[in-house]
């Protein structure tokens, strides 16, 4: 018969091996790629040093001159706070005792739960990489008879649960995303607002502003300090950002100039180029105009992409459609405590009861931060065009067809 006992039993043994697998090598192909470890980690925090320029130590001399001064190494010692990653499920007590007869049944229902939280969990995780650790979802431009319109709807999906603010003021707190339109930008609310979003309004995931990890976002936000540095006193900290006014078209000579720039004066070498949806097909474009094959290649977790001199392009769906990032993913680790992991309460049980319910709640958690060692190393691009020129022809690409000048 199918308890509460087994059902901790299942979720510790069977669905945290697979949980870990699948966050840790299917949430993007970037995640994948970007190396994970528990060094550097010292009670609550991550604290690593990182080297700056090259050993002093060294020179040329005469048969009987003096050696060179020994110079040790400089390093600048980056400083975070273990970043908290919870998701949860809930099992009714109905749906337990209603499945406790029928081993197939109790299956399922725990199969549906885990799916559901890995899914919530790869995505938010996927946008949270991108990010800039803010939980910043979005910016309400309009909101009219339930109806809010956004400024993007990249990083919203039904079902999530968002908090209000305007200014730093929480105005609205736990509403449950019901529709999103992606055509019009709008969202509507399981439960409509006690009282009206206003033009400005932003849209933070459910408590965690200001609480999740340091993504590409804030290490390319050159006006913010990063791991506990001021940038205006450590402008080696600032990576290659390529923004022009006017729209500029992707070609293998604009990406190879960002490849050379890095590898001569940091070092640095791209491995991992991600980009928006827009730059991806507006690449792929570029290779057709020049008649060139699309390679394609595998990457880790089973992800295709094609590529570029050998480095893989892939686009993704939190970037945005004008922007792409070069990348040297050998410089990033994800510092964490420990893998994913069930909170534990009294007797090891990880199954409660939810006070003043009849359900059972069960929490992953995960205490983790990223760490670009080499900021200066990563390059961005935006601003990019979602079109390139022919040159074979008078009539320009547009999203794979010939359109007249």
């Amino acid at each position: 018969m199918i308890d509460l006992t087994s059902a901790q039993n299942a979720l510790k043994d069977a669905y945290l091996v697979a949980a870990c697998n699948q966050l840790n090598t299917k949430t993007n192909p970037l995640f994948a790629k970007i190396k994970q470890s528990s060094a550097d980690v010292y009670g609550k925090q991550i604290i690593k040093m990182a080297p700056i320029g090259l050993n002093g130590g060294v020179g040329a001399g005469t048969e009987t001159g003096e050696l060179p001064t020994a110079k040790e190494n400089t390093y600048v010692q980056f400083k975070t706070t273990l970043k908290n990653l919870y998701g949860t499920i809930e099992i009714s007590d109905k749906a337990i005792r209603a499945s406790a007869n029928s081993n197939g049944a109790f299956v399922d229902l725990l199969n549906a739960e885990m799916e559901g939280l890995i899914t919530a969990s790869k995505f938010n995780l996927g946008r949270m990489l991108y990010g800039d650790g803010s939980g910043l979802v979005g910016k309400v431009s309009q909101y009219s008879s339930g109806v809010a319109t956004m400024d993007s709807v990249k990083n919203l999906m039904e079902g999530m649960v968002v908090d209000v603010y305007n200014s730093n003021s929480k105005t609205h707190s736990g509403l449950r995303i019901s529709y999103v339109d992606r055509v019009n930008k709008t969202i509507t609310f399981t439960i409509a607002p006690s009282s009206n979003l206003v033009a400005g309004d932003l849209l933070y995931v459910q408590g965690s502003k200001d609480n999740e990890i340091t993504g590409l976002g804030a290490i390319f936000d050159t006006t913010k300090n990063l791991y506990g540095l001021n940038r205006t006193t450590n402008k080696w900290l600032n990576p290659y950002i390529s923004s022009p006014e006017s729209a500029q078209e992707i070609s293998d000579g604009v990406l190879q100039t960002a490849v050379d720039f890095l590898e001569e004066n940091t070092g640095s070498n791209i491995d991992f180029i991600t980009c928006g949806a827009g730059v991806k097909r507006a690449y792929q474009q570029y290779l057709a105009c020049y008649r060139r094959n699309i390679d394609v290649t595998v990457l880790e977790g089973g992800y295709k992409a094609i590529s570029f001199n050998g480095i893989p392009v892939v686009s993704d769906r939190f970037i945005p459609d004008d922007t792409l990032y070069m990348l040297d993913s050998t410089k990033f680790t994800l510092h964490q405590l420990c893998d994913w992991e069930w909170i534990e309460g009294e007797g090891g049980k990880i199954l409660r009861q939810k006070a003043g319910y009849p359900a059972y709640t069960a929490t992953l958690v995960k205490y983790a931060d990223l760490i670009c060692d080499q900021p200066n190393g990563q390059a961005k691009f935006t601003n990019i065009a979602s079109t390139v020129t022919n040159p074979f022809s008078t009539s320009v690409m547009v999203n794979g067809a010939g359109a007249t000048e």
